[in-house]
């Protein structure tokens, strides 16, 4: 806790972070050859995202998911018309009536637990069990568990340290004064951006029983002058006023586009005129056609939340229409960035 928030790492964290968020993108690829023939079916006949819902009994946030997947990876493409075809690669490979047909390869794996869970997610559009354990609810429920949410926090917080530090190295914010955070965890954001912009203080709203961890960890990091801590529910009551600069980091990706576009509306009615909403998450491109590593942490975000990994075009469209400005786009670190936007 006492690590100085300002300094980096020597070495790059970034492989590493992928090899956890890409874990669960096979298993999706499995339910789709074995379970779905995904691939058989749409070298038949070619179709849009509507079609392919109906045609599996699927629903779309997680066939969005899938199809997004099997973009990036170079299985199947979509056309400017909506429809989605199967490569080359596909068709050899992974199309039933194929003479190098390799579906029987990965017929064993079917039972895997998160192979289980992604069928299941696919057909319900409900989030599966954290870390497919039967011993756990699903992550939303879960974090009213003190036990779980301690360590679920201290799982994020360990990984903002470096991830806080690398977009604030890019953030143009120094005329801001007050930050909200919003669902910010341990307040590992916050603190970094204080640590980072000196005339910077910060108030990190979260729920029960994650607001006292979070005070304590922000006492820890010797912050507690310059970063508060105000239990609520962002879904539940408007955001709190007073403050020039909104965070939401790694935030909506836990949400369905319905809640997302609201969260967007209720930073545009508490902030004010002048003030800025920063988003920090991993986006997908305008295109939604990669990164493949953004693609794959999708899935996991599937598997266990209620949301996905977007695209930057879809954000910039959200908040265009909720009456933000100047949408801006921000590096950050292992393969997360930022997206900045002003109200006018």
């Amino acid at each position: 806790m006492s690590h100085p928030l300002t300094i980096s790492p020597a070495t790059d964290p970034t492989s590493l972070y992928r090899y956890r968020d890409a874990l669960y993108a096979e298993d999706l690829l499995i339910v789709a050859l074995v379970r779905l023939d995904f691939f058989t079916a749409l070298a038949a006949e070619p179709a849009d995202l509507d079609a392919l819902c109906r045609r599996h009994e699927i629903h779309h946030r997680p066939a969005d998911v899938m199809v997004t997947l099997f973009v990036a990876m170079g299985l199947i493409e979509r056309h400017a018309d909506g429809r989605h075809s199967v490569t080359e690669t596909a068709r050899e490979h992974l199309v039933a009536s194929s003479p190098w047909f390799i579906g029987p390869y990965y017929e064993s794996l079917v039972d895997r637990p998160v192979v289980v869970d992604l069928l299941r997610v696919l057909r319900t559009d409900k989030p599966a069990n954290w870390g497919s354990q039967t011993s756990q609810p699903d992550w939303h429920k879960a974090m009213e568990k003190p036990d779980f949410a301690r360590q679920f926090t201290r799982a994020m917080d360990c990984r903002g340290v470096f991830l806080a530090q690398a977009l604030a190295r890019h953030l143009p914010i120094g005329g801001s004064r007050s930050l909200l955070d919003i669902a910010g965890g341990s307040g590992i954001y916050a603190c970094s951006l204080c640590a980072h912009f000196p005339e910077l203080t910060a108030t990190v709203l979260e729920k029960p029983p994650v607001d006292a961890i979070c005070a304590g960890a922000i006492a820890e990091r010797g912050f507690a002058d310059r970063v508060r801590v105000v239990a609520g529910d962002m879904l539940a009551a408007p955001l709190p006023r007073g403050h020039d600069l909104h965070l939401y980091s790694n935030v909506l990706h836990d949400w369905d586009v319905g809640i997302v576009r609201d969260l967007i509306g209720r930073s545009f009615e508490a902030l004010p005129a002048g003030g800025r909403l920063l988003i920090h998450d991993a986006f997908l491109n305008r295109r939604k056609d990669g990164p493949l590593h953004v693609a794959e942490y999708s899935v996991m975000l599937m598997h266990a939340t209620q949301g996905r990994c977007y695209g930057v075009g879809e954000l910039e469209t959200w908040l265009t229409e909720a009456g933000f400005t100047d949408c801006t786009e921000l590096p950050g670190g292992a393969a997360r960035g930022g997206l900045i936007a002003t109200k006018p």
